[in-house]
């Protein structure tokens, strides 16, 4: 997926762990940083489980959930935990032949982003490189 204003609001649903998230379309405006185009406030659809009616969609799915009671006239609607997503996420991981790992092997994946150019290589904090060689907590 490309870079997406929409990606705010896919990092707020996998920091979550409710079943189900009430919200205005003003709080989802305010997660994403940006207003709803004019056919999210007009047509039902846009707010579909298909990936393919909104450009939105495809990150809530991604966070493992799916929108229901939506309420264009009162401006809300409810993300619901799709837990079917997470069934084929287990039947996936069974078909590989990994039926030995733990089942939440993997559900931190995409909640930690590297910013380009950043050397993960490179010591944190350079100042303390004195105080673990004089410790002998790290060799010279």
């Amino acid at each position: 997926m490309s870079k997406s204003k929409y990606q705010a609001l896919e990092k707020y649903l996998r920091m979550t762990s409710f079943q189900k998230i009430p919200m205005t379309f003003k709080e989802l405006e305010a997660i994403i940083g940006s207003s709803l185009p004019d056919s999210a406030r007009r047509h039902r659809p846009w707010w579909s489980n298909n990936p393919s009616n909104s450009s939105i969609t495809p990150f809530w799915l991604a966070a493992g959930y799916k929108t229901a009671e939506v309420d264009i006239g009162n401006e809300q609607l409810v993300f619901v935990r799709d837990e079917t997503a997470e069934a084929r996420c287990a039947s996936d991981r069974d078909a590989a032949g990994r039926q030995d790992e733990h089942p939440v092997l993997g559900c931190m994946a995409g909640t930690v982003t590297v910013p380009d150019g950043v050397d993960l290589t490179k010591p944190a904090m350079p100042e303390w490189a004195p105080l673990t060689q004089a410790s002998g907590l790290v060799d010279d």
